[in-house]
């Protein structure tokens, strides 16, 4: 038995120490807790190691995943006289404003009479 490059006498060596630093009362305690602490030590690295594998499973789907490729429609160019005049046509677009016109039923009517 070899654990931690500790053979079974240093391990009885050691264990003889403790019993004797801590007594027979207190022994148990503190094994006890270093249990709990190893069991929360394990626990976590599993809970490390499930949100590795996760984050790396959901990266490689990223990585493997066929992009999606899109054309993004470009604004037609206005004619310009100059290169200077559409290159600042260019980098300041203009926005389109759209009117509509509103006739009333008496306009129209009064349109139709006249025509």
């Amino acid at each position: 038995m070899n654990i931690f490059g500790i053979g079974l006498p240093e391990m009885a060596l050691i264990m003889i120490l403790a019993l004797l630093i801590f007594g027979p009362k207190k022994l148990p305690e503190i094994g006890r807790s270093l249990g709990k602490a190893l069991k929360g030590f394990q626990e976590a690295s599993k809970e490390f190691e499930t949100e590795f594998k996760r984050e790396a499973e959901r990266l490689e789907k990223v990585v493997n995943e066929p992009m999606k490729a899109t054309l993004e429609p470009q604004p037609p160019k206005a004619l310009s006289s100059t290169p200077a005049e559409s290159a600042a046509s260019e980098a300041t677009p203009e926005p389109e404003v759209h009117t509509a016109e509103v006739v009333t039923e008496s306009e129209a009517a009064r349109s139709t009479q006249q025509g």
